[in-house]
């Protein structure tokens, strides 16, 4: 059976929603978890047997002005109405380019300038492409500092190191399905969707959502068994020689106990390399 994800999303953001949600009256007996089929279409003003046949696949090539309309009707974020634009093939400009995972020899040499801020490169499955050493030793407390979601769901040091590992969790899956909306047929995405699925249900159910967000600029909350508490603030920057990589600064405030930490961390972290390992290994 030919997949059907534009049908799917509709179908998981209809359930995320009440009628009080959208200003309707709810009346009588609901068999299903949020809103109607119906419902969804009277809002969205298209006829309700169209809305069905999107749901169910049938109809796959909605026009721009209905996805705009079920954009509305669904209360869908920019992201998330990006990913629907998306999964229509309807919308060029927020489609996915390829890019290369190498990352150049400039960009390596710009993160190592960064001595006092953890400086790393992701693709958008999510894969720790590069790291400056403060990086390195941020992450240190996993057997792979190799792909931020795996590292979340199912290394077993995740859920120490991220001291808000619920809303962590959240924002990787988001962030996943986000990237998947515009390049769904990425392999490598899609292994390691398929690997998480499997291997964390955790990881399943919050993919079910279908919830969709792009990186934010809320910070980020650490528990490091060498320093301690960390909280940092972050930036992502897009790399405009490799379209889908992005850069990833994150920052303590001057003069903060995190500032202090992430001092101590550094420190820590050249003496294990001067030893040749960390203590104990």
């Amino acid at each position: 059976m030919p997949e059907n994800q534009l049908g799917d999303f509709l179908r998981a953001r209809r359930a995320g929603l009440r009628p009080e949600d959208v200003g309707m009256t709810s009346h009588g007996v609901r068999r299903v978890a949020g809103l109607r089929r119906e419902e969804v279409a009277v809002l969205a003003g298209v006829n309700a047997d169209y809305y069905s046949r999107l749901e169910q696949g049938r109809e796959r090539h909605p026009s721009s002005q209905v996805l705009d309309a079920l954009s509305r009707a669904l209360r869908l974020e920019a992201d998330a109405r990006a990913h629907l634009y998306g999964l229509a093939g309807t919308s060029p400009s927020v489609r996915f380019t390829p890019t290369t995972d190498r990352v150049s020899t400039a960009l390596r040499q710009l993160m190592d300038g960064f001595t006092a801020s953890p400086v790393f490169v992701i693709n958008p499955s999510l894969d720790i492409l590069a790291a400056n050493a403060l990086a390195e030793a941020l992450h240190s407390p996993f057997e792979q500092a190799d792909n931020l979601a795996r590292m979340v769901f199912l290394d077993p040091a995740g859920r120490r190191f991220y001291s808000r590992w619920a809303w962590t969790a959240q924002a990787a899956v988001a962030s996943l399905r986000h990237a998947s909306g515009l390049d769904p047929h990425n392999p490598r995405l899609r292994e390691l969707v398929r690997t998480l699925t499997e291997r964390s249900k955790d990881f399943s159910d919050l993919w079910n959502t279908h919830a969709v967000r792009g990186k934010t600029q809320e910070a980020k909350e650490f528990s490091h068994p060498d320093v301690g508490a960390l909280s940092l603030s972050y930036q992502a920057f897009d790399v405009r020689d490799a379209p889908g990589q992005q850069l990833i600064v994150y920052q303590a405030e001057v003069g903060s106990p995190s500032a202090q930490a992430l001092n101590l961390l550094g420190s820590i972290h050249v003496t294990w390399g001067q030893a040749g390992s960390r203590p104990g290994q």
